[in-house]
C-alpha cells in the first residue's frame, strides 16, 4: 500500500493540529510540574473526556499505588562528586536515546487535541527519543511515518479478527517502524467507572449532563466543532463506524481473550524488527518473554486501567529485573509524575520508562507544545536530581542511590536484596 496512494494521505491530514492560543501559551509557561499540566488538562477538557485519560477501572487503588509506589523510595546522595555535566543518553534497542524516555502509546489522543498523536510523534522526535503509537490513535501507522521524523514504535493489541491485528502488524512493517509493541495485559476490558457516571457510553448518549459539560468549555469544543470527531485511523475497516467517541470504550469488547504463549510465538516469528510485549509485573512471566525471543519487556499494568487491585509497577520491577538478568531490555510505565522518579525506576532495574499520562496531559494542555513542555520538565527534574544524588552519567544509577530503609519503602528486605542482586 503506498503512503501516498491516490493522494490520499495528502488530504488527509491538510487540517493541521491547532496551535495553542496566547493565554495556552502563557499557562503553559507558567507550568512547573506535570500536576500543573493536569491541572491545565482538566481546566480546559470536559469532565467525560478528562475522566477517560485521568482515570482508572472501579476504586482507583492500582492507579493510585502506580504513583504511591514512587513517593515510598527514598534517595541516599553521595557528595562531593562532579556533576557540573550530566549525561541522560543511553542505549536502547541499539539506538541512541537522549534520554531514558519513551512517549508511551495512549489511545483516542485526538479527543483531546486534533492530530493528538502526530503532535506527540513530533515532540518526542524534537526531544530525541522514540513515540509508540497506539492501535486506537486517531491518526494512522503511515500518515505517522509520512510526518514524523523520530524513532517510531507501534503498540498493537490483539483483535479476535486475527487477520485484522495481523494486517496492522504488516502495516507497521512497511511504514518502518522500529519496533513492534504487543500489549498483553488486556484480554478484556476494565471496569471503568467514572466513565459510566459521567454518561460515557457506547454508543455515545449525548446526556443534558455531558451537553453542558460542553458547553462550559468552549475552547475544547470549538476544536471538535472545526475538525470534526476524531476517527481511529488504525482501525479503518474494522467496524462500521470507527469514531472515536464510539470506539474508543468498546474496543476491548473485540479483544481476543484466548490469546496465548503460542500465539505471540507466531508474532515473534514473523516480526523481523524490535519485538517488546507489554503488560509484565510476574518473574515467571519475564522469563517466558525472555525465553520467546523478545528484545525487550514492559513492566505495566495498564497504569490502573484495567483490572483494579494489581500489583503497582514500581514494587514489581525489582523481581522482574531479576528474572531477565540483564537479558532483554527491561521497561517500565505507570505512577511516572517526575524526573526523579525516572530515575528511582532505573535504579530499581529499568532501563528506561515510558510516559503515558505525563506526556498526554500536556498534549490536553497545549497540543504539541504542550507535550514538549512535559517532556522538558521530566528532563529537567531528572538532571537536577541526579546532580543531588552525585550521579554525573545516566548509566551508573544503581540501587546504591537508594536508601536501604524498608520501614517506608513497601518492599521489605526481601525485595531490595532481590534488586541488589540483580547488579
Amino acid at each position: 500500500m503506498s503512503l501516498v496512494e491516490g493522494g490520499r494521505l495528502e488530504r488527509r491530514l491538510v487540517v493541521k493540529s491547532p496551535l495553542p492560543s496566547r493565554l495556552t501559551t502563557r499557562r503553559l509557561a507558567r507550568a512547573r510540574n506535570i500536576a500543573d499540566l493536569r491541572r491545565l488538562a482538566q481546566q480546559r477538557l470536559p469532565r467525560a473526556i478528562f475522566d477517560f485519560i485521568d482515570g482508572g477501572s472501579e476504586d482507583e487503588v492500582t492507579l493510585r499505588e502506580n504513583q504511591d509506589a514512587f513517593r515510598r523510595v527514598r534517595f541516599s546522595p553521595k557528595t562531593l562528586v562532579d556533576v557540573s555535566n550530566v549525561n541522560t543518553k543511553i542505549d536502547l534497542l541499539g539506538q541512541t536515546a537522549d534520554l531514558p524516555v519513551i512517549v508511551g502509546p495512549t489511545g483516542a489522543s485526538g479527543f483531546v487535541w486534533p492530530n493528538g498523536d502526530l503532535a506527540l510523534a513530533r515532540a518526542a522526535a524534537k526531544a530525541g527519543i522514540p513515540f509508540a503509537l497506539s492501535t486506537s490513535a486517531s491518526v494512522s501507522i503511515e500518515e505517522i511515518a509520512a510526518m514524523s521524523a523520530g524513532r517510531r514504535w507501534f503498540q498493537c493489541y490483539i483483535f479476535k479478527q486475527r487477520e485484522f491485528t495481523m494486517r496492522l502488524i504488516e502495516r507497521a512493517l512497511r511504514s518502518e517502524y522500529d519496533a513492534l509493541v504487543v500489549t498483553v495485559d488486556f484480554p478484556v476490558g476494565g471496569n471503568r467507572e467514572r466513565d459510566h457516571r459521567n454518561d460515557f457510553s457506547v454508543p455515545f448518549r449525548y446526556s443534558p449532563r455531558n451537553i453542558f459539560d460542553f458547553a462550559v468549555h468552549p475552547g475544547w469544543a470549538s476544536t471538535i466543532l472545526q475538525h470534526g470527531i476524531p476517527k481511529l485511523r488504525n482501525l479503518d475497516g474494522f467496524t462500521a463506524s470507527n469514531d472515536a467517541m464510539t470506539v474508543a470504550s468498546s474496543v476491548g469488547r473485540n479483544y481476543d481473550a484466548s490469546f496465548s504463549w503460542d500465539d505471540l510465538k507466531q508474532i515473534r516469528d514473523s516480526w523481523p524488527g524490535k519485538l517488546i510485549v507489554k503488560g509484565i509485573v510476574r518473574p515467571d512471566d519475564a522469563d517466558k518473554i525472555v525465553a520467546l525471543g523478545a528484545d525487550a519487556l514492559v513492566v505495566s499494568n495498564h497504569g490502573g486501567r484495567q483490572l483494579d487491585g494489581g500489583i503497582a509497577t514500581l514494587d514489581a520491577l525489582p523481581a522482574v529485573s531479576v528474572a531477565v538478568n540483564q537479558r532483554i531490555t527491561v521497561l517500565v510505565d505507570g505512577g511516572i509524575r517526575r524526573g526523579s522518579d525516572v530515575v528511582k525506576a532505573i535504579a530499581l532495574g529499568a532501563n528506561a520508562v515510558l510516559l503515558g499520562r505525563a506526556s498526554l496531559y500536556g498534549l490536553c494542555a497545549g497540543g504539541e507544545a504542550g507535550a514538549q513542555k512535559a517532556i522538558d520538565i521530566v528532563r529537567s527534574e531528572m538532571v537536577r536530581t541526579m546532580q543531588l544524588c552525585g550521579i554525573p552519567d545516566v548509566r551508573s544509577i544503581g540501587p546504591d542511590a537508594l536508601s536501604q530503609r524498608t520501614s517506608d519503602s513497601g518492599m521489605g528486605t526481601r525485595g531490595e536484596r532481590t534488586i541488589l542482586a540483580a547488579y
